[in-house]
């Protein structure tokens, strides 16, 4: 792989609480825990080891993700801030907190950083 762009966000993906329980066994595959942290800019989240967050809850976060990239607030689709949403992953367990943070690079689309 070979980045050649520069991204305009970087995203932190927190594990923050689970709606089950108070572990993921039985519940959770990828064993998600309370305090585990994710980050990525345009590609899949990992974390410190190199692992990377469920496929499932990738589903719903990659919109969320392109929301922002489009300049939206993520308040008018019930964020915590502009930058900043909870979300519960698809089997109803994981309570992740994902957050923007702006760098200052060009927008893929209206940078004209390659012209």
């Amino acid at each position: 792989m070979k980045k050649w762009y520069d991204e305009e966000y970087e995203w932190e993906i927190e594990v923050i609480g689970f709606l089950r329980g108070n572990k993921t066994e039985r519940y959770c595959r990828n064993g998600e825990e309370i305090g585990d942290i994710y980050t990525c800019t345009y590609g899949c989240p990992v974390n410190s080891n190199g692992q990377g967050i469920c496929s499932k809850v990738m589903t719903i976060m990659f919109p969320i993700m392109e929301a922002v990239r489009s300049g939206g607030d993520l308040i008018n689709i019930g964020g915590n801030s502009k930058y900043s949403k909870n979300i519960v992953c698809p089997d109803g367990n994981v309570i992740f907190k994902m957050t923007a943070k702006k760098l200052d690079n060009e927008n893929f689309y209206t940078g004209n950083f390659f012209d």
